[in-house]
């Protein structure tokens, strides 16, 4: 679960906004895009980013005086490239590239001292606003001149258009088999059937874990910005650390700490059920009908992996059941899904990147093998504060390699000719 993600979508026809902020990020020939001479930007920042394989270049650096400094404040049109590095900032965690109050790009969970991580998209001329929730200066503006040059031709792009339509079927089938199996937990709970509940619960979280990355962050019709009233991620996925109180607990964990920590099924045991099953066929119809970019799979599938290693691996994302390595192997699943649709044309642009993505993906699937286990719910050994005292690092290394490599591929297909 994001642990504190903001609205990606605002207002009535989330569907379609996402789809018209996606399709507005046009691709871009790299050739048009060209270094400028640094001038001096009013903000500190020099402007016109430098343009390295494709893409604009943008560092974003986080530091404990309050600051999140771009050190471009402006790029050509086209692919650009952020990476971000939290230099010593415990307050701040998150960034967000935003359009019109549209998440175009961002970064969770940035503790201080990690590898930078980065993100690419496809940016046309216009104003853009990069968000950093608790620097002293929450809202930084981004400024890209020039139009973004129309999808390009030929086979590889072909192939990579392809492949965003097979994923677009993929995370709508999920999103479409969540429903029914939340529909399945919600009838174990209104019986009173506390095994029952349990192992619908585990049959459940994987189809979440799988598409989090797209279907996370839409805000309902009537709702600001930043209110998690009408966060739809919220009120499905949000773990106890991370309540806001002024709206309280809601969605899968909840219903987690009500079955495995209480051990009993209540009267708001049965109500939160029936507002989760409200609240993820809302998301199912939502989904359907999002199109995407080449590089919003490869982001996506790395947000996978960094969800595994902030979240799966310490054990706070299934607290009270311990199914953490249920969700680590569907948020692996949902990732090598991405890259499986994605693989035909990116085995045209670098072969041997795609190669070493592959084996990296075989290696940590097989890093799970010890730990399947078909007689435990979710078909996995719990994740117990003993078993991750032993394992966690090692598993946290193996999925490391594969961030690695994994990460390259969103700027390689975003600048794809």
């Amino acid at each position: 679960m994001h642990e504190s993600r903001r609205s990606r979508i605002t207002g009535v026809g989330a569907t379609v906004a996402l789809a018209v902020s996606l399709a507005a990020c046009g691709s871009s020939s790299a050739g048009s895009a060209s270094s400028s001479a640094p001038g001096k930007h009013p903000s500190g920042a020099a402007t016109g980013a430098p343009v390295s394989g494709g893409a604009a270049q943008v560092q974003i650096t986080l530091t404990s005086s309050g600051g999140c400094e771009l050190d471009h404040a402006s790029a050509p049109a086209g692919p650009v490239t952020f990476s971000v590095t939290n230099k010593d900032a415990p307050a701040i965690t998150e960034i967000e590239l935003q359009s019109d109050q549209r998440i175009l790009g961002e970064k969770e969970n940035l503790a201080p001292g990690l590898p930078p991580v980065k993100f690419t998209t496809t940016l046309s001329g216009g104003k853009y606003q990069l968000y950093c929730p608790g620097a002293d200066r929450e809202n930084v503006t981004f400024s890209v001149s020039g139009k973004a040059a129309a999808p390009a031709g030929g086979s590889t792009a072909t192939l990579l258009a392809q492949g965003t339509k097979g994923y677009a079927t993929f995370v709508n089938q999920n999103a479409t088999d969540m429903v029914a199996a939340v529909g399945s937990l919600k009838a174990a709970i209104d019986k009173g059937d506390l095994a029952a509940a349990k192992k619908q619960y585990a049959g459940a979280r994987p189809f979440y874990e799988k598409i989090e990355s797209d279907v996370g962050g839409f805000v309902l019709p009537g709702f600001a910005p930043g209110d998690n009233a009408g966060n739809l991620d919220y009120l499905i996925d949000m773990r106890q650390s991370n309540l806001d109180p002024k709206v309280g607990w809601h969605g899968f964990h909840a219903v987690e700490r009500d079955l495995w920590q209480r051990g009993k099924i209540t009267g708001s045991t049965k109500k939160l059920a029936a507002e989760l099953k409200t609240n993820v066929t809302k998301l199912a119809g939502l989904v359907t009908g999002i199109t995407y970019r080449p590089e919003d799979l490869a982001n996506g599938a790395a947000s996978l992996l960094e969800e595994v290693q902030r979240n799966k691996i310490k054990g706070e994302e299934e607290k009270y059941s311990h199914l953490d390595l249920a969700d680590f192997a569907s948020n692996v699943e949902g990732a090598q899904q991405a890259f499986a649709f994605l693989k035909p044309g990116l085995q045209k642009i670098d072969p041997t990147l795609t190669s070493t993505v592959g084996r990296q993906f075989t290696n940590v699937n097989n890093s799970l093998t010890p730990y399947r286990d078909g007689h435990e719910l979710g078909s996995f050994k719990p994740w117990t504060p003993k078993l991750r005292a032993t394992d966690a690092a090692e598993l946290s290394r193996t999925v490391q390699s594969l961030q690695d490599p994994l990460s390259r591929i969103a700027q390689k297909v975003a600048t794809a000719g």
